[in-house]
């Protein structure tokens, strides 16, 4: 079926759920006014159904290929890039003294879940060259922006980032790649590198490899990691391509998803690279593209949710099969979506999505706020929010996607369908970016250094709207009101807890129960702008009598602690 951008969906939740009026307030975003958002959003989405969707299926059947060194896209892919590439769309976020448009972050990830909708595999290009935009535009010497930043943000050349050792995965501090200084100021960078997206392609330009090495006498661990830019061609100084760097591909990973996108193994054998910020400093430059990213993960997991959830309302819609209550005679036999258990996982999937983009959206607005104003309120709630939009986007998109495949019954395990290309698509985002569970950890450790303030806060918001909307709409208010407290409990045992590792035990369940509960202060929000009667608010009882109940089940298992996991021994998990 044709995909349709989220396009309406996006212009009521920046409007009317998520606060993004205090954005465009400010001096920094006056430019971000609702007719140029508009326009935006109207543009995003023609590229998207028009270029992009169309390409979706061939590169999942016609994966990139390696060929004599040369990494060959999937047919159209180059087509499509080249459309993203025109339309400025990957600079949109970037700063204007460098070709970007310097609008919000905000308008970023609505462009990243629009074209992870529509083609996951290509639209992941973009985003790794925005994270790479900004760990340059914070940390990299003024000669290599100067010369790298206006071709990252026109899309003519395009940025990757090299972590993952065969050896060193979440433990970035075992990696062995080496950085020999070569007395000119640039690096001979040699090592193997991992599960590199998009590490080489034929669409042209320069691949720019953002790499984590280690200096001679450099100190154990992640202390001792620095940051080098390694491009696949060494530019001149006018900023055409020169030679070919000591690099190549040594192969092409075979995914279990996002087929059109060469995940690649790279070899750097003396190559030659120049550091990003400061000597043992690379984990900092590196998490400030990685925390860029990690809020884009979560829009692609949103993205393939709506695409899935679009897909799966168009066979429900369509496929005719038994005696509904809505048509109860086998002359006039009712298309599926008129069954209970159909309306159920429609209802879930689509209540859901709306969850996990409002949830993302109000993170992108906090990090715009931190940016505008320099507010470290702003700051630490853009922070907190990052792992839950991270996590829970992600994990929606996941689900969505396997609901999907249920809607679709056994056609959906059939390949021609494309029911199952959302669910292969979409697993691999769960891992990307530090694994949820580590964004968990993240989360009920580092997040929580506070003592729960920025958590706290939260729930007095949350608290605060549920009582105003106790008077349109007392039952919903009231259960948002409730959820809230129990969150609050929960988190007063989190903070309470000395030892790291009982948090860690029930860090996950935290960050799905405090989702559940953002997701009803969402759905309640757009309700009561709704006016409280109306198809929003229709979602918002759904979701509110029968998803928010999980948050009790994972809060209560976010409160055990650790001992009954270690209590069960090696034995008893391996027999």
């Amino acid at each position: 079926m044709p995909y349709r951008s989220p396009v309406a969906e996006y212009k009521f939740v920046l409007a009317h759920v998520v606060g993004f009026e205090d954005v465009s307030s400010t001096e920094t975003f006056a430019e971000a006014t609702p007719d140029t958002v508009d326009a935006i959003l109207t543009e995003v989405g023609k590229l998207a159904e028009d270029k992009l969707a169309p390409l979706n299926r061939n590169g999942d059947l016609y994966p990139a290929q390696l060929e004599n060194g040369v990494v060959r896209t999937s047919k159209g892919f180059a087509d499509g890039y080249a459309a993203i590439a025109e339309g400025g769309w990957i600079g949109l976020s970037a700063p204007a003294d460098h070709g970007g448009m310097g609008l919000p972050l905000t308008l970023t990830c609505a462009v990243n879940d629009i074209f992870s909708g529509a083609n996951m595999a290509l639209g992941l290009n973009p985003l790794l060259t925005q994270g790479q935009i900004e760990a340059l535009e914070h940390h990299a010497p003024g000669w290599m922006k100067e010369l790298y930043l206006p071709k990252l943000i026109s899309g003519e050349w395009n940025g990757t980032m090299n972590l993952t050792e065969p050896q060193a995965g979440s433990d970035v501090g075992a990696l062995s790649t080496k950085a020999v200084p070569n007395g000119d100021g640039s690096y001979a960078i040699s090592g193997q590198k991992i599960f590199i997206s998009w590490g080489d392609h034929d669409l042209g330009g320069n691949v720019c490899h953002a790499v984590l090495a280690r200096l001679p006498d450099a100190a154990p661990g992640t202390r001792g990691i620095s940051l080098f830019m390694v491009p696949k061609y060494i530019p001149n100084e006018d900023g055409s391509l020169g030679d070919l760097n000591a690099l190549r591909v040594v192969s092409l990973e075979h995914k279990m998803g996002i087929h059109g996108s060469p995940t690649c193994v790279m070899e750097y054998t003396d190559a030659t690279g120049w550091l990003i910020g400061e000597e043992d400093k690379g984990m900092a430059a590196m998490f400030t593209m990685m925390n860029n990213a990690r809020l884009a993960v979560g829009m692609q997991g949103i993205g393939i949710a709506d695409g899935a959830l679009q897909h799966a309302q168009a066979y429900a819609l369509d496929r005719k099969q038994g005696r509904t209550p809505l048509h109860g005679t086998p002359e006039n036999t009712g298309a599926i979506v008129d069954h209970a258990d159909v309306r159920r996982m429609l209802a879930t999937m689509k209540a859901d999505t709306f969850a996990a983009r409002a949830i993302a959206l109000a993170c992108g607005v906090a990090l715009d706020m931190s940016k505008a104003t320099g507010d470290k309120g702003w700051e630490a709630r853009g922070a907190f929010l990052t792992p839950i939009a991270k996590t829970f986007g992600t994990e929606v998109g996941i689900s969505v996607a396997e609901l999907g495949v249920q809607v679709h019954g056994g056609m959906g395990f059939i390949e021609e369908t494309g029911a199952a290309q959302f669910s292969r698509d979409v697993r691999v985002t769960a891992i990307y970016e530090g694994t949820n569970g580590i964004q968990a950890m993240d989360m009920v450790a580092r997040k929580m250094m506070d003592g729960g303030e920025m958590a706290n806060t939260l729930i007095d918001e949350i608290e605060s709207f549920a009582e105003t909307a106790r008077g349109d709409l007392p039952d919903l208010g009231g259960a948002v009101w409730n959820a809230a407290e129990t969150l609050r409990e929960a988190t007063e045992w989190m903070t309470e807890q000395g030892a790291l590792n009982d948090r860690f035990a029930g860090a996950i369940p935290y960050v799905m129960g405090f989702a559940r509960v953002l997701g009803a202060h969402y759905h309640l929000r757009a309700a009561m702008a709704e006016g409280g009667e109306g198809p929003r608010t229709r979602l918002a009882k759904f979701y509110i009598t029968r998803l928010l109940p999980e948050h009790v089940g994972h809060l209560a298992h976010a409160t055990c602690g650790a001992d009954d996991l270690y209590a069960l021994t090696t034995e008893d998990l391996t027999a």
